[in-house]
């Protein structure tokens, strides 16, 4: 056997069980997925329902919209927090960061518990509320319950990467600009967050990524909450409506798709699929 068909041969065997999962998890499901979204007496038009169906849009705004809203947040707080915590040594230190990083322990059944102990009827925020001004702050079953929530599960995620990323940052660089009488405003904006965007366009889609389709979280506190998960599961559940689910979720998985992509060509670094 010449070189070329060995390595040829070698090649094809490594890639086989890739190929052959690929196929079996992701490619036959989706497959499927798709004909089954066309099989309702809408057919492929089920598809176009999502911008049609005012219902349906106005979950899917609700769900791009809040779970941007999430990202940039996450991204402020976990951008400050986690590069302080890379330049800063005190004592404690390690001890925050892992307190900081705990909710990653936690399914998003139980965030959306720990938001109605905060935020509930009978939750902490009210009980406050209602001690100061005789009246009971109650925002769990909402979107801003919901945005707390996710907000809760998404600033581990992306203060881990931003902490690898600021490690990596050349000191050098920072110490050339003050020299040259930059300010540390103009430090950090030409300095630190350049160096610190690969990784935060990356986590970022990942942790958008996550909020499109978190469903635990949204399923806990989904009293008046009409977020595209939650539709998906009420027309699959509910209303026995197949296809239409069927033709959401592709919907769903498309724009998680194009985010994740797009922020790889931007940040010219890998995005890990979002769990």
């Amino acid at each position: 056997m010449q070189p070329a068909a060995r390595a040829a041969w070698r090649h094809t065997a490594l890639l086989t069980p890739a190929l052959a999962v690929f196929a079996a998890f992701w490619l036959l499901p989706m497959g499927r997925l798709f004909l089954v979204g066309a099989s309702g007496p809408q057919g492929y038009a089920a598809y176009a329902a999502i911008i049609t169906d005012s219902q349906y849009f106005r979950s899917l705004v609700s769900t791009v919209v809040l779970s941007a809203a999430v990202t940039l947040v996450t991204l402020l707080i976990s951008g400050v927090a986690g590069l302080f915590l890379t330049r800063n040594r005190f004592a404690g230190d390690r001890l925050l960061v892992a307190m900081l990083t705990f909710p990653l322990a936690f399914p998003g059944v139980v965030v959306g518990f720990m938001v109605i102990l905060l935020a509930g009827r009978q939750g902490l925020i009210g009980d406050f509320t209602q001690w100061v001004s005789g009246e009971r702050l109650v925002f769990a079953y909402s979107i801003a319950g919901l945005f707390l929530g996710y907000l809760y599960f998404s600033i581990p995620r992306v203060i881990l990467t931003v902490m690898a990323a600021a490690e990596k940052l050349d000191p050098a660089l920072e110490e050339a600009a003050r020299s040259l009488g930059a300010t540390p405003w103009m430090v950090t904006t030409q300095v630190i967050i350049p160096g610190l965007r690969p990784a935060l366009i990356s986590s970022g889609a990942i942790c958008f990524a996550t909020c499109m389709g978190a469903f635990g979280t949204a399923f806990t506190l989904a009293t008046r909450i009409n977020v595209l998960p939650i539709t998906i599961y009420s027309e699959f559940t509910n209303y026995a409506n197949f296809a239409t689910a069927a033709a959401l979720s592709i919907v769903l998985g498309l724009i998680t798709w194009a985010a994740l992509s797009l922020a790889r060509s931007v940040s010219g670094s890998s995005v890990a699929a979002a769990a």
